[in-house]
C-alpha cells in the first residue's frame, strides 16, 4: 500500500503551486477547501503551516488512500469527501478563506491506461472520473450520429466532427466499439492526413467525450457558484483551467459579477434586471506556468490561473451564468 501511495504522489505535480500559495496566503492559518484533491499537492503544502484547516473533495475513488493518509496525519485539520463539485454544499457550512479548483485530468488519471483517458491505451473505453452515470463506451455506442457530432464539435472544437461521428456510427453498426485503441483508429481514419505535429489527431475528440461523460461544464458552473457562497468577505476563489471552454466560463463569471464589470452605454435602455455583485474589482490578469515549470511538467503548458476576491455583498444566485452557457448545459444533459 505504501509503495502504491508513493507512486501516486510522485506521478502528479500540483500546477502553479507557488502562485496558488501566494494568492491563498495561508501563512497565518485559516480554513480552505481543495476542490480537486488529486494527489493532495495543494492540501499538503497548506497543512505544513500551523493553524490551517483543509476540507478536500474529489470524485475520484482511486486517490482515497492518499486522502486517508492525510486524515490520519492531521485528524483535526483535514477532512476528505468523495463528492462532485455540484455537491459542495453538502459539506460543512462554515465560511472559508479560499477555495481552489485545479480542473482537467490529473497525471494519476492519465497514466492509468485501464481508465481509457490516454490515446496509448488498449483497454476498455471508459474516461470516468468517478461518480458517473455513463462512460465513453456508452456515449460512443448509444448517442445518435447528430448528438455525437454536436458533442465532438462543440465540446472539443473539432472541425471534422461530422466525419468522425459518421465513421463511429458506421463502425459500431458492424461491431460494438469497446476499446480505446479502436476509437483512436476510427478518429485517425476520419481526420485529414496532414496531422499537426503539435497536437495528436485524437485530442479534441477525446476531450469532448471526457467532458460529456463527466458533465464537466455543469460541474464547473455549479461548483464555482456554490464555492462563492462559501467564501468569507475578502476570501479568494482560484481556478486553474486547461481548455478554452473552462477558461471562458471562469472569465465570464469573474468579469460579470464583480464591482468593475463593464456596463452598457448610457444611450441604451436602462436594464431593469438587478445587477449582482459577488466579487471585488476583478483585474482579469491570467497567470501561466513559468518555462521552468513547463520543462518539469509538460502537461502544465496549457494551464491558466484566474482568481477573484469575494465582496461583502450578500450572496445572490447568478442566474446569468447559467443562461450564458445554456447551450453547453443542454448538450451535456443529452441522454445516453
Amino acid at each position: 500500500m505504501n509503495n502504491h501511495t508513493s507512486s501516486l504522489e510522485t506521478s502528479h505535480f500540483p500546477v502553479m503551486l507557488k502562485e496558488v500559495l501566494k494568492i491563498v496566503s495561508p501563512f497565518n492559518g485559516g480554513k480552505y477547501i481543495d476542490c480537486t484533491f488529486g494527489a493532495g499537492g495543494y492540501s499538503r503544502e497548506i497543512l505544513k503551516i500551523p493553524n490551517t484547516n483543509i476540507t478536500a473533495i474529489d470524485r475520484d475513488n482511486h486517490i482515497k488512500s492518499l486522502a486517508d493518509e492525510l486524515e490520519k496525519k492531521f485528524p483535526k485539520r483535514f477532512r476528505f469527501y468523495q463528492i462532485k463539485f455540484s455537491q459542495l454544499d453538502t459539506v460543512s457550512s462554515e465560511d472559508v478563506d479560499a477555495i481552489i479548483f485545479d480542473l482537467g485530468l490529473s497525471s494519476i488519471q492519465l497514466n492509468n491506461l485501464n481508465r481509457g483517458f490516454s490515446f496509448k491505451s488498449d483497454k476498455r473505453l471508459n474516461m470516468e472520473m468517478g461518480l458517473n452515470k455513463a462512460s465513453a463506451l456508452d456515449a460512443i455506442n448509444n448517442l445518435s450520429e447528430i448528438d455525437l457530432k454536436s458533442v465532438i464539435k462543440f465540446l472539443g472544437d473539432e472541425k471534422e466532427a461530422s466525419k468522425i461521428a459518421k465513421n463511429i456510427v458506421k463502425s459500431r453498426n458492424d461491431k460494438k466499439i469497446t476499446k480505446t485503441s479502436d476509437l483512436v483508429k476510427i478518429i485517425e481514419k476520419s481526420k485529414k492526413k496532414n496531422f499537426s505535429k503539435k497536437i495528436n489527431p485524437c485530442t479534441k475528440t477525446f476531450q469532448a467525450l471526457r467532458i460529456f461523460v463527466n458533465k464537466e461544464i455543469s460541474e464547473l458552473i455549479n461548483g464555482v457558484i456554490k464555492a462563492t457562497k462559501r467564501l468569507k468577505p475578502g476570501g479568494k476563489i482560484l481556478v486553474v483551467t486547461f481548455h478554452s471552454i473552462e477558461d471562458k466560463i471562469v472569465k465570464y463569471f469573474f468579469n460579470n459579477f464583480s464591482k468593475n464589470r463593464s456596463r452598457p452605454s448610457r444611450y441604451f435602455p436602462e436594464n431593469k434586471i438587478e445587477e449582482i455583485t459577488l466579487f471585488e474589482e476583478y483585474r482579469n490578469k491570467v497567470l501561466r506556468p513559468t518555462k521552468r515549470e513547463i520543462d518539469l511538467n509538460n502537461r502544465s503548458r496549457s494551464a491558466k490561473l484566474r482568481y477573484a476576491t469575494r465582496s461583502k455583498s450578500e450572496f445572490k444566485y447568478p442566474q446569468k451564468l447559467i443562461d450564458k452557457f445554456k447551450n453547453y448545459l443542454d448538450l451535456e444533459s443529452v441522454n445516453v
